[in-house]
């Protein structure tokens, strides 16, 4: 299992007229989260992008618990529990508040896909290495 905790202050865009964040700005959070917890592991998108892979995310579910608001600093958790066999890899998120109040957790699940045929793939062997030493990856 691999975990990364990545800190967003939220700004005024990202809030709706009641100074909450907008319920649809969350999908935004996780994907900070989640392209900040692969740079970790020296995996980009570009880097990805380049290996002739692209990563569309093809489904997500949140549940929203208490509200994020502008100017609070929140803490989105980043967690994948297994390194995917296939083409599919699952993001599990939870967002804090400064108070360590849980606000909202959720789910984002994202495709390997061959760029140039838009074909489903498997995890390309580059991002199998950089990913050795955090899961029991026996390829």
């Amino acid at each position: 299992m691999f975990t990364h905790k990545t800190q967003i202050r939220i700004h005024y865009a990202l809030t709706d007229q009641m100074g909450v964040v907008y319920h649809g700005n969350y999908a935004q959070l996780y994907e900070i989260g989640r392209t900040e917890a692969l740079r970790s592991l020296g995996i980009t998108y570009k880097s990805v992008e380049e290996l002739g892979v692209i990563m569309p995310v093809v489904e997500i579910h949140t549940r929203f618990l208490r509200p994020a608001k502008y100017d609070d600093l929140i803490t989105v958790i980043t967690t994948v529990k297994e390194i995917p066999e296939h083409s599919k890899i699952i993001f599990y998120g939870e967002i804090f508040n400064e108070k360590q109040d849980l606000l909202n957790t959720g789910t984002v699940s994202l495709l390997y896909m061959n760029s140039k045929t838009m074909k489903r793939c498997d995890m390309p062997n580059a991002i199998k290495e950089k990913v050795k030493g955090i899961f029991d990856v026996n390829n």
